[in-house]
C-alpha cells in the first residue's frame, strides 16, 4: 500500500474521530511537548493526515508557524477546515519531494507516516534538506504490534473471517518497527547525531468507537474490501467483541520516537 492510497477507501471524519484519540492524540501531545521544549519558529509536518498533530503542536507553540502538509488532497482540505489559525497553514505536498527551500525550517515532524511512504531514505533526507543548521527532525513509528495490543486484536478479529489472512497491520502501519532500521534509514539520509527511544503510553478505548475508526476510517477498510466487499459489518461487529475486555479501560501502546539534528 502507497502512501496515496491511505483514505482512497476510507472516511477521514472516522478516522480523525476514532482512530485518533485512540492511537494517535497520546503521541501527538507527546510531540508537543517535546516540540514546546526547543522552541522553533517555523514548523513543518508531513503527512500530517486530518491534523491531529497539527492541532496538538499549535496548542503547544500557539506563537509558531505551522506548516502541515499530506499528499492526499481530501485529508488536506479536511484538516484545513477543522482547524482555523492565522499561523497553521495546510498544503498537499509529497514528503519525498518537497516544495519548499533549503534551510527554512527549524523542527520538521512526522508522526505515523514514515511506514507508508515508499522510499524513506528521500523522505527523511528532504526533511535534512529543508531543515536549518541544529534544527531537528522528529520522526515517530509504531513499535512491535504484539506490544500494541488494541491493533494485535483487531488485525486476529478480522483475519477470522476470511480464509486469506488480510495482515494489513503487519503490511502497514507496523511494518517498520525495527530501531535499527530507522536509525540507519536516518544515517543514510545525512543525518549524523540520531536518538532512538522507545516510548510506551496508554490511550483510553471505547470498543465500539475503536472498531468504527479501526475498520471503517482506516486504509485496513480497503483491505477488508478487497476480500469481501459485504465484510464491513461482520468485521466492525468481530473488533469491537475482540476489544471488548478493554471498553472502558486504558490500552498500553508503544511506539519509536527518533530524534534527528542538521
Amino acid at each position: 500500500m502507497t502512501e496515496t492510497d491511505i483514505f482512497k477507501h476510507s472516511t477521514p471524519l472516522l478516522y480523525h474521530q476514532h482512530m485518533g484519540p485512540l492511537l494517535f492524540e497520546p503521541y501527538a501531545r507527546h510531540v508537543g511537548e517535546r516540540a514546546a521544549a526547543l522552541h522553533p519558529r517555523r514548523i513543518l509536518e508531513t503527512a500530517a493526515g486530518t491534523g491531529i498533530v497539527t492541532r496538538a503542536v499549535n496548542e503547544a507553540l500557539p506563537e509558531a508557524e505551522i506548516v502541515a502538509t499530506d499528499i492526499n488532497p481530501t485529508v488536506v482540505e479536511f484538516a484545513a477546515q477543522h482547524l482555523s489559525s492565522d499561523r497553521v497553514h495546510f498544503q498537499r505536498a509529497d514528503a519525498q519531494d518537497l516544495p519548499f527551500e533549503d534551510a527554512s525550517f527549524d523542527l520538521v515532524l512526522c508522526l505515523f507516516g514514515v511506514m507508508f511512504f515508499p522510499d524513506k531514505v528521500q523522505a527523511n533526507a528532504e526533511a535534512r534538506r529543508v531543515l536549518r543548521a541544529g534544527g531537528q527532525y522528529i520522526l515517530v513509528t509504531f513499535d512491535r504490534l504484539h506490544l500494541n495490543p488494541i491493533p494485535e486484536a483487531a488485525g486476529k478479529a478480522v483475519a477470522t473471517l476470511f480464509r486469506d489472512n488480510p495482515r494489513y497491520m503487519e503490511r502497514g502501519p507496523f511494518s517498520y518497527t525495527d530501531r535499527t532500521a530507522v536509525t540507519r534509514d536516518l544515517r543514510a539520509a545525512g543525518f549524523e547525531d540520531v536518538r532512538v527511544e522507545t516510548v510506551q503510553l496508554t490511550s483510553q478505548v471505547t470498543a465500539t468507537r475503536a472498531a468504527q475508526g479501526i475498520v471503517l476510517g482506516s486504509p485496513f477498510r480497503a483491505e477488508i474490501e478487497r476480500l469481501d466487499p459485504s465484510a464491513l459489518e461482520r468485521a466492525t461487529a468481530v473488533v469491537a467483541e475482540a476489544l471488548r475486555p478493554w471498553d472502558g479501560k486504558h490500552a498500553t501502546m508503544s511506539a519509536h520516537v527518533a530524534t534527528a539534528t542538521r
